[in-house]
């Protein structure tokens, strides 16, 4: 793995709250067997009293360096730990406006960064502002790419724990836990085990790319799976079981998913009397809770890299609007869009992009859907200027809610 997840400034917090606990326990055991009170000493208020200091402390270096990062630009309180950045930069005399959100959670461990898909399945496309309204989100981006046509996640999506999708070309993809970030480039281990051995699956509710590929789709696909390649078949599993073969489509059970490949790969595991689908990723991730895709990296280890061509991205170059995520060495992550086809602002090469990132303080960062695509939303607003008022619908979104 190229990358180190970074921890939340968490072990200071723990380290004084375990204090204080101590502190309280010595406290009660000195007690006098007189009868006395707790309630009638003070001795314990010292020790929280120390604990909520520190937690202002936190807020406060977080104002000052926010303060002194973005110096010159406009910045708004959105909410307890999250910062709202306006400022326009000129590029060959020219103008771009970018805002940027920047989000602390050792200042609010109460917030939570996910995904969100547009509806309860894939093949589905929503303005930023019906998905992010679903949740109550605080603060929404757009995320990763998509296929325009149905709206299917292009790439590495996996939310709670749930992989919706599989990787594109092994595009980089962010990995969100509990403690921190990761960010690499993803490849799908995946596989259909069965009692009689296992059948290697390409792909995860993808596109085919091709006939030769064995590809999974589960419910979050839709109701109904596509059509099978020439000369290809179609199994349908069922609470581990099979249920039916088929040369065409079919209906996937909520309980169960269908297998769709070349009749060669199929016909290896129709006689199975059990079988389970088993989904990996590599780099493992072991906890992570969710992932989103998007590319070419921007910033990799605190370094400028910008890899378009060996993630098939050449298409994207130029100067467009942008939305890019990325994190710092304290943790804190930062969403940024710049605006762009027009004369008021007149976007960003992914190379100014990504040196932006990196005055941002980025370690790690990378692109996501940029174009039409570009939004950023905050409680209840859209705070960029897309081209369409609004937003065009998305397939999925990056949210940032309360709890």
């Amino acid at each position: 793995m190229d990358t180190l997840v970074l921890q939340r400034p968490r072990i200071e917090k723990n380290a004084t709250s375990a204090t204080g606990i101590v502190i309280a326990i010595c406290f009660i055991l000195s007690l006098p067997a007189n009868g006395i009170s707790v309630a009638s000493y003070t001795g314990i208020s010292p020790a929280l009293n120390y604990i909520k200091e520190e937690q202002v402390n936190r807020e406060l270096i977080f104002d000052k360096n926010i303060k002194n990062k973005y110096s010159g630009a406009k910045i708004a309180d959105v909410d307890n730990g999250i910062k709202h950045i306006k400022m326009v930069r000129y590029y060959n005399g020219q103008p771009v406006r970018i805002n940027v959100v920047e989000i602390c959670q050792g200042v609010n461990e109460n917030l939570k960064i996910e995904p969100q898909i547009a509806s309860e399945t894939l093949a589905s496309r929503r303005k930023i502002s019906g998905i992010a309204q679903k949740d109550n989100a605080i603060v929404a981006i757009n995320g990763g790419y998509f296929k325009p046509q149905t709206g299917v996640p292009l790439g590495t999506l996996m939310i709670n724990k749930k992989v919706y999708t599989g990787p594109i070309y092994d595009r980089v993809a962010m990995g969100i836990f509990d403690n921190g970030y990761d960010m690499a480039r993803v490849q799908l281990n995946a596989s259909v085990d069965t009692n009689i051995g296992g059948l290697k699956i390409d792909n995860i509710n993808q596109p085919r790319m091709l006939s030769t590929h064995t590809i999974v789709y589960t419910p979050e696909w839709g109701k109904v799976s596509p059509p099978s390649p020439k000369y290809g078949k179609q199994i349908v599993v069922e609470n581990g079981k099979l249920l039916k073969v088929s040369t065409e489509a079919n209906i996937i059970p909520q309980n169960g998913f269908v297998v769709v490949g070349s009749a060669k790969n199929i016909d290896t595991i129709v006689k199975a009397k059990k079988f389970k689908l088993n989904i990996k990723t590599n780099p493992g991730w072991d906890g992570v809770n969710h992932i989103i895709s998007g590319g070419p990296y921007l910033i990799k280890n605190n370094e400028v890299y910008v890899d378009m061509t060996a993630q098939r991205l050449a298409s994207i170059g130029g100067r467009n609007p942008r939305t890019a995520i990325g994190y710092t060495k304290e943790n804190h992550l930062i969403m940024v869009t710049a605006d762009g086809r027009e004369g008021s602002s007149i976007g960003l090469t992914l190379l100014e992009l990504a040196k932006l990132m990196r005055e941002f303080g980025c370690v790690n960062a990378m692109n996501l859907d940029g174009g039409g695509s570009t939004i950023m939303y905050i409680k209840g607003q859209v705070v960029n200027k897309p081209a369409v008022q609004g937003g065009i619908p998305l397939s999925h979104v990056l949210t940032v809610t309360g709890s």
